[in-house]
């Protein structure tokens, strides 16, 4: 199992403190050793780190509540649409699954600018929206779930050297709904790739031609595979071989509560603020801040 990064930092600072030792350099031998280590475990931490300065492949994907999670799903999506506004960075559309009141299934986009990964990358969890539903007649409070997966974007260099074998994978191709008039809509330019071995499943249906798509559904799910690894501290040929677990919603990281009060509260940080309209107009420093000290 790998270390995490917070564990790497607890020995650097004991192999530092280690070398303040008045006697620390009276053995050559044992300061060497301390030294190769030092520098190992750096060269460690900064690995981890190393795809925080890149851009970012962010999907939205809509679980319990029907079409208040639909619904929810948009609200996001504008969320981060607008601090990445904020932030001065570009947005592009990458797919887009929508129901027929504008409401999301799912979404994904590339943010691209400096920093974009290392600051979203801690949004990647359930979010949990709390409100009277604007599609209930009777006015009733309802509870809907989401989930945000934030995921580096790699770049071309980096992409050759993850190789994934063709007979994992499985293409499908079908007409795209996006942007590109008449010509899009009669060619099968959308692409779905399924990873056969963990069941990652990603579509891209914004680019004008199939190949461009089907680079771009390759690229996300490399993301993916990477995140996984990630996340369950195992390497990335291990996670290419086991199933994706099933998402379990009710596991938020983050509440909206619209009603019968205003709060937006980070479960892990216990970050809230009362300014719930503030939020959802791209006002989430507080909690990306408060997420990157913890």
């Amino acid at each position: 199992m790998e270390k995490d990064t917070n564990e790497i930092t607890k020995e650097i600072e004991k192999l530092e403190g280690e070398m303040q030792a008045p006697d620390f350099w009276n053995d050559k031998e044992k300061a060497q050793s301390v030294l190769r280590e030092l520098a190992d475990l750096k060269a460690k931490k900064e690995g981890a780190n190393k795809y925080d300065k890149g851009n970012a492949i962010v999907t939205i994907i809509s679980g319990a509540g029907g079409e208040d999670a639909e619904d929810f799903g948009a609200i996001l999506f504008s969320m981060y649409v607008k601090y990445a506004s904020k932030k001065g960075w570009k947005v592009f559309l990458i797919h887009e699954n929508k129901n027929n009141s504008g409401g999301y299934r799912n979404v994904s986009f590339e943010i691209q600018g400096r920093g974009v990964y290392g600051n979203l990358k801690n949004e990647s969890g359930v979010h949990r929206l709390v409100r009277v539903s604007p599609f209930d007649a009777k006015k009733l409070r309802h509870t809907s779930f989401v989930l945000v997966e934030v995921l580096p974007k790699f770049s071309k260099l980096e992409e050759k050297d993850f190789i994934i074998p063709p007979a994992d994978l499985k293409i499908e191709f079908s007409r795209s709904s996006g942007p590109g008039g008449q010509n899009v809509n009669k060619r099968e330019t959308a692409v779905r790739i399924v990873h056969i071995p963990s069941g990652i499943a990603v579509h891209s249906s914004e680019e004008r031609s199939q190949e461009n798509n089907r680079e771009r559904a390759m690229a996300i799910l490399r993301a993916k595979i990477f995140k996984k690894a990630e996340e369950e501290k195992k390497s990335i040929e291990e996670s290419m071989k086991m199933k994706n677990t099933e998402i379990e919603w009710g596991n938020q990281i983050r509440s909206y509560v619209l009603h019968p009060y205003k709060m937006v509260k980070d479960h892990r940080t216990e970050v809230e603020t009362s300014d719930v309209n503030g939020v959802l107009e791209g006002d989430i420093e507080l909690f990306i801040q408060a997420e990157k000290i913890l």
